[in-house]
């Protein structure tokens, strides 16, 4: 639970869970928004048709085309200004119940940069989609800094047509001094060319034992006959097509199109043995709470969230097999009009006590390992600082698997043509 960030006028507003209004542990402002956030591609992918993401139309965007050299010398042309537009998820930064934002406020006030803070972003294919017809003809997006998901193909589409500008990365040194090396060169931005970490999470499996009357260790338990009806796989095809991946003992990130045949045979024979109860988005949750699902696929800040609201014996684990680790990454849209405060901004974040406060708020990974000090000792919520749901030791992150970083829109289509029938 998170505590009063130090440095702040107000409380924290604990009347409403974070993961609630994110869309993690509970159907995220339904209503509304009628789609979870991590749940959207499932229904954008697998029922609402391909034409719904953004593309297949990808023309090159009519921005000038620069060499390392050149970006090195558009970057030295640029003059500081005092803004910074910055879009993000819902409840995805440390927020008082008055509506304020204590880091962006101690940003303000060391640096004089006044930031017009945006929750505009409910889905990768949704916010895409929004901002791709802008990118595409040349246009800015309004926004100096936005935060889109690794697993997602957008996200690879957007990098691979040159719609993020590249980082100046000797104005962030805090990155390359406190970044978790894990983090670090990620196999879908080579050398952090774009992009730096804002949070992290696993995709693995949570259970409760009172219900399987074993310890679950493996993504074979998956698929065990005695969990019968009772067994949760998530809706998204490049979320369940991967756990079919892992369960034959392949690295998703190295994956081939015969590979995810295999894979797809797999679930497929799950589904036909009735051992699925459902295909659920983030409504696994609640299935497990209530015991309708007694082993599901899970991510990490969901049970931590869930154990947080009483339901202690949900367990989350990462499988012998592996889980895959997922990146929000934050980057500078081409058209930026404030790119130095962009950076600033970057650089400000990665330091233990900034870390530190708004992690102790979202209960996700933390890409500082120096924040789990500051979360300890100055905030004093050793609940968080010392959970492995939000600071993974090396045995859980030696587990980590990459997403498969597909090469263009056709090699997305016929991997969707593979795994959409498993829940058709």
């Amino acid at each position: 639970m998170a505590r009063t960030p130090p440095d702040s006028d107000d409380d924290v507003d604990l009347r409403i869970s974070p993961a609630l209004l994110r869309g993690l542990t509970q159907p995220r402002l339904s209503q509304q928004l009628a789609l979870s956030r991590r749940g959207f591609l499932t229904a954008a992918g697998a029922t609402l048709g391909l034409a719904v993401l953004g593309f297949p139309d990808m023309a090159q965007a009519a921005w000038v085309k620069r060499s390392p050299a050149q970006w090195a010398d558009w970057w030295k042309a640029q003059k500081p200004t005092k803004d910074l537009v910055f879009a993000n998820w819902p409840l995805y930064i440390d927020v008082t119940k008055a509506g304020k934002h204590p880091t962006l406020e101690m940003f303000s006030k060391q640096t004089g940069i006044a930031v017009k803070y945006l929750e505009p972003i409910q889905s990768n294919p949704e916010f895409f989609a929004k901002i791709e017809p802008l990118l595409k003809s040349g246009e800015a997006t309004g926004y100096d800094i936005a935060v889109m998901t690794n697993d997602s193909f957008q996200f690879t589409e957007l990098l691979q047509q040159g719609w993020a500008i590249p980082l100046w990365k000797e104005r962030l040194p805090n990155v390359w001094k406190y970044a978790d090396p894990s983090i670090l060169n990620p196999v879908y931005d080579p050398h952090n060319t774009y992009t730096t970490v804002w949070q992290s999470g696993f995709t693995g499996i949570g259970y409760n034992p009172k219900l399987t009357k074993r310890e679950i260790t493996s993504v074979a338990d998956l698929w065990d006959p005695a969990f019968k009806g009772h067994v949760g796989m998530f809706k998204n095809p490049t979320q369940y097509g991967d756990f079919g991946l892992l369960k034959l003992g392949i690295d998703p990130a190295t994956a081939t199109v015969e590979d995810w045949k295999k894979a797809a045979k797999e679930l497929m024979a799950q589904r036909k043995e009735g051992l699925v109860r459902q295909y659920y988005d983030q409504s696994y949750i609640k299935a497990l709470e209530s015991g309708d699902a007694w082993i599901s696929m899970a991510w990490s800040g969901d049970i931590y969230q869930a154990n947080t609201q009483g339901y202690k014996d949900l367990k989350f684990i990462i499988p012998k097999e592996g889980a895959m680790y997922w990146h929000d990454n934050m980057f500078i849209p081409q058209g930026a009009k404030n790119p130095l405060s962009a950076l600033e901004w970057m650089n400000f974040y990665y330091t233990p006590k900034i870390a530190g406060l708004v992690e102790d708020y979202v209960n996700y990974i933390c890409p500082v390992p120096a924040a789990q000090a500051y979360i300890r000792d100055v905030i004093k919520d050793p609940a968080v600082a010392d959970s492995s749901l939000v600071f993974p030791d090396k045995a859980m992150m030696a587990k980590a698997r990459n997403y498969y970083v597909f090469k263009d829109y056709a090699e997305f289509q016929e991997y969707l043509r593979i795994f959409n029938p498993v829940v058709e």
